[in-house]
């Protein structure tokens, strides 16, 4: 019957349509086109017959569909329960307790990591309050030869381009950039040598103290992960160069 064509035409028309195969009238009963009263030609009777007559025909265009059911919910083994039954499965809300740090196991790793993150932004904010202290107390000595704007005067006030180093640096960690912490290190590095230096040769040996101690805070402030080291840290960045402003400002 596959391969039959058939000639339809609807119970009020006298003008028949086709020759279609069965695939193109299932197509038709589908869109409306075709119903159960179509008539189609019986070749074999050589009559007009309504499809509804025809079991076969009736079975080829209009297949039965299989009604859609809802299974039972299935009970899915848990892949990951021991063998013993006191021991619970673990379930994707545990998994993500654990990840958050929300669970016995895993609260002492966020705890460690809140408090690192604590210690960097410590560290991060107090070394643009170091770099602050440090740029007043070598800008405002030179104060008359940044206000002319004389290049001889400000080439000759080194500590003028020292402190607006300090100010960039400031005005960059204050911005969120850390990563030129190696940077950091080595204006430390500078900072120490250069007023060590300058205060040996004038007998100052208390700023020379106070530089050495804010020096080693400012660099500590870069490699401390620790709240109370950083803390401790910050304090001697602060007092030592605090005290060295505080030297060049009355000099």
């Amino acid at each position: 019957m596959d391969t039959q064509e058939f000639y339809i035409r609807q119970p009020s028309e006298t003008e028949a349509r086709g020759p279609f195969s069965l695939e193109q009238l299932v197509s038709l009963a589908e869109t409306g086109s075709v119903t159960l009263e179509t008539l189609y030609y019986d070749a074999t009777i050589e009559q007009w017959a309504s499809i509804s007559d025809s079991p076969e025909i009736k079975a080829g265009v209009f297949p039965e569909k299989r009604k859609l059911t809802i299974k039972a919910k299935a009970t899915l083994p848990t892949i990951n329960k021991l063998k013993t039954d006191a021991t619970a499965p673990i379930t994707v809300n545990d998994m993500l307790a654990a990840a958050e740090g929300r669970t016995d196991d895993t609260r002492d790793k966020q705890s460690g990591e809140i408090a690192a993150g604590r210690a960097a932004a410590i560290g991060m904010w107090s070394l643009v309050a170091i770099f602050c202290v440090s740029a007043a107390g070598a800008i405002v000595p030179a104060a008359d030869a940044l206000a002319a704007l004389d290049p001889l005067e400000i080439l000759a006030q080194p500590l003028a381009i020292l402190g607006a180093i300090d100010l960039v640096f400031a005005v960059l960690l204050g911005l969120g950039t850390v990563n030129f912490y190696p940077l950091v290190r080595f204006r430390a590095a500078c900072g120490l040598g250069f007023f060590g230096l300058v205060f040996l040769l004038q007998g100052h040996p208390v700023a020379l103290l106070a530089a050495v101690v804010g020096s080693l805070g400012m660099y500590a402030c870069t490699i401390f992960v620790g709240i109370l080291p950083v803390v401790i840290a910050a304090s001697m960045g602060m007092a030592g160069l605090g005290f060295v402003a505080y030297h060049l400002i009355l000099a």
